[in-house]
């Protein structure tokens, strides 16, 4: 009965050590996200994984100023990536440089309103209006949205400052 026993907590001690470490892992994994857009993600796709998704660019910014801009079906999309004057003045890893930054969504003549997105009941995002101007972030995903007179005008996918700050203590 003792052996029973002894296999019992044994086994009970696995499965709670087991479930602690799968609770672990899914809150890391969450913190590390970051918003993505047709695969691409920041801190993680390159130029190539751009074009690859969204074809040769419109504007080849790149050179200049870390930037792509691509004409897509409702408006235009601005792709910013990891400069080296990104990397140093955030204290990144060297290879972080080229990375996607920031997707950036113009749409031309969107339907949206944040009422049909479920924006105003969403807890996760915070919302501020001025004038015709309404803005809804969610900082935690790397999520941001523009509205002008209730329409859709601008959708940001970015990184999260949790993936910020786990990307500068190089994790």
């Amino acid at each position: 009965m003792r052996n029973t026993n002894s296999r019992r907590a044994h086994a009970r001690n696995v499965a709670l050590s087991l479930a602690a470490a799968l609770t672990v892992l899914l809150t890391t994994a969450g913190a590390a996200r970051a918003a993505t857009w047709k695969g691409l993600e920041p801190f993680v796709s390159k130029r190539a994984d751009v074009e690859l998704a969204l074809g040769a660019p419109a504007a080849d910014r790149f050179a200049e100023d870390g930037m792509l801009e691509f004409n897509v079906s409702g408006g235009r999309v601005t792709v910013l990536f990891v400069t080296p004057k990104f990397v140093a003045s955030k204290r990144l890893p060297a290879h972080y440089e080229g990375t996607v930054l920031q997707i950036v969504l113009q749409h031309e003549n969107a339907q949206d309103t944040p009422e049909s997105m479920n924006l105003v009941t969403n807890k996760a995002f915070k919302r501020e209006g001025r004038g015709g101007v309404e803005k809804f972030s969610d900082d935690k995903e790397g999520l941001f949205y523009t509205f002008v007179e209730s329409r859709l005008k601008t959708t940001r996918y970015s990184y999260s400052m949790d993936r910020l700050a786990r990307v500068q203590r190089g994790k």
